[in-house]
């Protein structure tokens, strides 16, 4: 009998991390669609949410099974994970160790450009320190991916190219993002631009965003058809966040934290797992949950206490 238990947990898994790693992305989209018209907002919400979930989280993730798989056909590569045909299966097992290394090395880097760098609310004991030596950044993400590269080049000369295409995709990403996060100030600010470019712009940023969620995925399952369900459903959520809850989702100050974590985690299990430690399924959706509760009740916690002070000085 087929066992649903570890695919329901995987989708819930990959729905968890794509909503809590796409709060930032829902922060600027609700900013963004202040500034404009009734009817621009109602079409970025529905068609917008459509291009999402099919066009960029569906499409990515098939496209980079595709691309490490070239011997497959496209349904093939849809399909991939529940074949039984066994040439299929050894080709998805033999591109799995560069898919896994190129995606681990994207999320690490994502983890210490977000702990060495990114202001934030310090969750936990270092992280204030951490900050304090930034500079650092750079040194230690080219020392670690020398390391990684070193130890890949003996095991599988295309394991090395994956860390260095994992560790460019970081780069060109963190560009574009640097650059949505000015062309924010500037909206916000004013700067005339009519409402189609409004929703280009937020369509754009909404993909360079998407891919730490579609990046992270592979970290639970190769599946594509299961990460199209999850990422699909964490991005209706994230719509959801963003037209009635956002100002709610912002008073938890440590959720980017809980992502960040989980970021860090779900990096070294793709690591691990693209040098050949097997990795239970389960690991990386239960790993998810727990990171990112112990952030809500860490937020909670604090948000209880911040309520309580407010009242006093209201009185």
């Amino acid at each position: 009998m087929f066992d649903f238990g570890p695919i329901i947990l995987t989708v819930l898994g990959l729905a968890l991390f794509e909503t809590i790693t796409s709060i930032d992305n829902a922060v600027i989209n609700a900013d963004v669609l202040r500034t404009m018209s009734a009817r621009a907002r109602k079409w970025f919400l529905l068609w917008g949410l459509l291009f999402a979930v099919f066009a960029v989280r569906g499409l990515l993730p098939w496209m980079i099974v595709w691309l490490s798989n070239p011997s497959l056909g496209p349904i093939q590569a849809l399909t991939a994970t529940f074949s039984s045909d066994p040439i299929v299966l050894e080709s998805l097992e033999a591109s799995k160790p560069i898919l896994l290394i190129a995606g681990g090395i994207f999320l690490l880097f994502l983890f210490l450009h977000w702990l060495f760098i990114e202001p934030k609310h310090y969750g936990l004991k270092g992280e204030e320190v951490i900050q304090k030596y930034s500079i650092w950044f750079f040194a230690v993400v080219s020392i670690l991916l020398t390391v990684i590269v070193w130890l890949a080049v003996q095991k599988n000369s295309m394991m090395a190219f994956g860390a260095v295409v994992g560790s460019t995709a970081f780069f060109i990403t963190h560009g574009f993002k640097e650059n949505a996060e000015a062309k924010e100030k500037e909206l916000l600010s004013g700067h005339p631009m009519s409402d189609w470019s409004k929703i280009l712009y937020l369509e754009v940023i909404d993909t360079t965003f998407s891919i730490d969620g579609v990046v992270g995925a592979f970290a639970f399952t190769l599946s594509v058809p299961l990460i199209i369900l999850g990422n699909g459903l964490g991005a209706f959520v994230v719509r959801e966040f963003t037209v009635h809850n956002i100002e709610r989702v912002k008073k938890y100050k440590y959720l980017k934290n809980g992502a960040m974590y989980s970021v860090f985690f779900l990096g070294i299990i793709m690591l691990l797992d693209s040098f050949g430690m097997h990795i239970p399924q389960y690991v990386s959706p239960v790993i998810t949950v727990a990171v990112i509760a112990f952030f809500f009740w860490k937020s909670k916690k604090a948000l209880q206490n911040v309520l309580p002070e407010i009242q006093t000085k209201e009185n």
